[in-house]
C-alpha cells in the first residue's frame, strides 16, 4: 500500500517555484562619495576631450571645408604733384608806388646774401659739417635700401640643372599693414623664377612681383610681413618728394648701386634740367646730374631732405661724359600708383607734341603729332603713322599733351578704343578713325 506521505510528493504532483528576491546592501557613505567623485571625473575628462577635439579639428575645418575670405588689401594711394606756374608780374598799387623810392635807396635781399657768401671765408669745419650733414642723409636713405636677389633656373646644353643669378638694388617706396613695396630695375624681375629679398638688417624674405613697366624699365616688387622677420617692421619707406623743385645746382645724393654694388651711394649736383621730353605717351622732365649712377643695377636720386626726386635710367643716350641722365618722379607718380596697386599701364605707343603756333601755320591742325610710331606698339599695329595728328581719342577733344595724358590715364589695358587723326593727303589734312586695342607697358 503506497504511502500515503510518499504519494503526495511523487513526480506528478507540481512544486511550487521557490523565488528569492536578492537585496544588495546599503550603499555606505564612502561608496557613495567615491561615485560622485568618479562621475565628476568622467565628465571633466569628456569635457577636455571635447575642448581639444575642436580645437585641432576646428582650424582643419576652416582650411578645407570653409571657403577662404581675403580681407581686401587697401589701395595705396600717391598724390601727384602740381608743376609750378611761372609767376606773372603784379600790377603796381598804390603801397608798391609809394615804396618805390624807398626801394630804390635800399640794396635788393639777393645782392646782400650773394655778398655776403663771396666775402665768407669757409673753412675745413665749414667742409666736414657739410659733409656730415650729407653723411647723416644717406645713412637714413640707405636703412630703405634693399638688395633684391633674382635666381633663373634652367638646364645647360647636357641637361644639367643650372642657376642664373643677379644682385640688384630697390628701394621701399610704399608700406601698408600688410606688406612692403619696393620700387627696383626692370632686369631684377625679368625672367626671375625666384625673387628674394635682403634688408639693410641682413634679413630675408620672398619677394613677388607685383607690376613692371618696360617702357621705363622699372618694376615694383610686394614682400608679404607675415614672411617677414620682427625686426623688419620697423624698415619705412622713402618719402617721395617733388622733382618740379629741383633747380640747377641743387645737391643731390645717390644710393642704391651707384658703383654696381648694392648699397654704395655718391654726390653730386643739378647739372641741367632738360624739359619737354618726347617719352612713350607723354612728356616728362629729365635731370642730368654730375655722379656715378648705374641704371642696371638701380640707383635712386634723393634731396637734401632726403626724400626721393628720381632714378638713373639708361633710356636716353647722348648725355656728356660724366653726367647720368635721371627720370624725375612727379610725372610718373601717376604709373607708380598703378604700379604698386597691381594696375597695368596703358599703352598707344607713340612719341607726341603739341602742335606749335608755326606749324598751324603750315596747315598743320590742332591735336597731338606724331612725331614718331612706336615700332610693335598698338598704335603701330593700328596703323597709326608719323606725321598724323591726333585729334579725338575715345570722343574726347585732344589739343595739348596734358589732354593726351589725361585721356591715356582714364583707360583700360585690353579695352578697344577709337582714335581720329588727321593725315596730310595731296592737297588737304584728311581725317581718319583706328581702331586700338589698349596695350600694357
Amino acid at each position: 500500500m503506497p504511502d500515503k506521505k510518499g504519494s503526495e510528493q511523487g513526480p506528478d504532483k507540481k512544486r511550487p517555484f521557490i523565488r528569492e528576491k536578492i537585496a544588495r546592501p546599503p550603499l555606505t557613505r564612502g561608496q557613495v562619495l567615491r561615485r560622485v567623485l568618479a562621475y565628476v571625473l568622467i565628465a571633466l575628462l569628456g569635457g577636455a576631450a571635447a575642448g581639444v577635439s575642436f580645437a585641432v579639428a576646428g582650424p582643419l575645418t576652416e582650411k578645407y571645408l570653409v571657403p577662404e575670405t581675403t580681407e581686401p588689401s587697401i589701395p595705396v594711394t600717391i598724390p601727384t604733384d602740381a608743376e609750378p606756374a611761372t609767376t606773372a608780374s603784379q600790377p603796381e598799387t598804390e603801397e608798391t608806388a609809394g615804396s618805390s623810392e624807398e626801394e630804390e635807396t635800399t640794396e635788393p635781399i639777393e645782392d646782400i646774401m650773394q655778398s655776403a657768401i663771396e666775402q665768407y671765408q669757409y673753412n675745413v669745419h665749414d667742409f666736414i659739417t657739410m659733409y656730415d650733414a650729407l653723411r647723416e642723409v644717406v645713412q637714413t636713405a640707405d636703412k630703405s635700401i634693399v638688395e633684391v636677389h633674382s635666381v633663373q633656373q634652367g638646364v645647360d646644353w647636357f641637361d644639367n640643372p643650372m642657376e642664373t643669378s643677379g644682385m640688384y638694388a630697390g628701394a621701399v617706396i610704399a608700406s601698408t599693414d600688410r606688406e612692403l613695396l619696393i620700387l627696383t630695375t626692370d632686369d631684377a624681375v625679368k625672367e626671375a623664377d625666384v625673387i628674394s629679398v635682403r634688408f639693410s638688417d641682413g634679413s630675408e624674405a620672398g619677394g613677388t612681383i607685383r607690376q613692371t613697366d618696360t617702357v621705363s624699365g622699372m618694376a615694383v616688387i610686394s614682400v608679404s610681413r607675415e614672411d617677414m622677420e620682427p625686426s623688419d617692421a620697423l624698415i619705412t619707406a622713402l618719402t617721395l618728394g617733388n622733382s618740379y623743385n629741383l633747380k640747377q645746382g641743387d645737391a643731390l645724393v645717390a644710393v642704391g648701386a651707384p658703383s654696381g654694388a648694392v648699397h654704395s651711394s655718391a654726390y653730386g649736383f643739378v647739372s641741367y634740367v632738360q624739359r619737354n621730353v618726347q617719352v612713350a605717351d607723354g612728356t616728362a622732365r629729365l635731370l642730368y646730374a654730375d655722379m656715378k649712377g648705374d641704371a642696371a643695377a638701380g640707383t635712386f636720386l634723393v634731396n637734401t631732405a632726403g626724400e626721393l626726386v628720381g632714378w638713373v635710367t639708361d633710356e636716353f643716350s647722348g648725355s656728356s661724359s660724366g653726367m647720368v641722365p635721371v627720370m624725375a618722379i612727379s610725372e610718373y607718380k601717376m604709373i607708380l600708383e598703378k604700379m604698386t596697386n597691381g594696375i597695368s599701364i596703358p599703352y598707344v605707343g607713340i612719341h607726341g607734341q603739341e602742335v606749335t603756333q608755326a606749324m598751324r601755320e603750315q596747315g598743320v591742325p590742332i591735336g597731338v603729332y606724331v612725331s614718331e610710331c612706336i615700332v610693335d606698339s598698338p598704335a603701330y599695329y593700328a596703323g597709326i603713322l608719323s606725321g598724323d595728328v591726333i585729334t579725338h581719342i575715345g570722343g574726347r577733344d585732344i589739343i595739348t599733351m596734358m589732354d593726351y595724358e589725361n585721356k591715356m590715364a582714364e583707360l583700360t589695358t585690353g579695352t578697344p578704343v577709337t582714335i581720329r587723326v588727321r593725315r596730310q593727303g595731296a592737297d588737304e589734312y584728311i581725317e581718319l578713325e583706328y581702331q586700338v586695342t589698349i596695350g600694357a607697358r
